[in-house]
């Protein structure tokens, strides 16, 4: 099997929504992540977890991100478009507002 990485992106605007929520709209916000889960049984290999702070380095130094990278996880089926099927109707993609996914296959490194 491949693993794939799945990379999630949201404009800042989503996260400051989310520091208002209360603990009970967060906890109603996971039910669909949960079934998506659920969806993708042993396929998922690590549901990985939002992500935040970014840096950019190059080599003139180190700066703020401009990315919108919300998130990752990581998928393990037989093909790309196993792991697309799995994205298909993913819960991240109802926060609308410019959020969208990217898929990644993970290739071997040369030895």
């Amino acid at each position: 099997m491949k693993e794939f990485i799945v990379i999630y992106y949201a404009p800042k605007s989503s996260f400051e929504k989310m520091k208002n929520m209360s603990p009970e709209d967060m906890k109603k916000g996971m039910e669909p992540w949960m079934k998506w889960m659920e969806k993708c049984g042993q396929h998922l290999v690590d549901m990985g977890s939002p992500l935040g702070n970014g840096r950019h380095v190059d080599a003139s130094g180190i700066t703020l991100s401009k990315s919108e990278v919300a998130g990752y996880s990581v998928l393990q089926t037989d093909s790309i478009t196993e792991a697309e099927e799995l994205l298909n109707g993913h819960p991240h993609l109802d926060w609308g507002n410019g959020c969208y996914i990217e898929v990644h296959e993970k290739l071997p490194m040369s030895k």
